[in-house]
């Protein structure tokens, strides 16, 4: 039986479910990354940022930003990180890292809304 030219290849499937896992988390990022700062305009926009409540919101607003930007940063540092080599992007540092992202997008979505009962009231 002659052999194939070509060898198939191995596909690791715990890598690509690590690669894919991280690819959503980043576009989630970016996504809670936008409303947040679309959030943060209209309370300045409309003036709501000068109120007691309104500067409160913001000041959470934009600690979230923070927080969001750090853990997109570490997001990126991990995608960085070799999945066959040394360190394995499924340890449980990983799920730490993943679990902490998850509970800054709860927050973050959660702060966005407040914003937007803020601005509903206002109205």
């Amino acid at each position: 039986m002659p052999r194939p030219r070509y060898p198939s290849a191995v596909v690791d499937l715990a890598e690509v479910r690590d690669d894919r896992r991280l690819h959503d988390y980043q576009a989630r990022l970016r996504v809670v990354l936008e409303t947040n700062r679309k959030a943060l305009s209209r309370l300045f926009q409309s003036g709501l940022l000068f109120t007691r409540a309104g500067a409160r919101l913001g000041r959470d607003l934009l600690l979230a930003h923070q927080h969001l930007l750090r853990a997109m940063d570490l997001l990126a540092r991990m995608s960085e990180v070799p999945a066959h080599g040394g360190r394995d992007r499924s340890d449980p540092d990983a799920a730490a890292l993943y679990a902490q992202v998850q509970a800054l997008l709860a927050r973050s979505s959660e702060l966005s809304a407040r914003s937007d009962g803020l601005l509903a009231r206002e109205r």
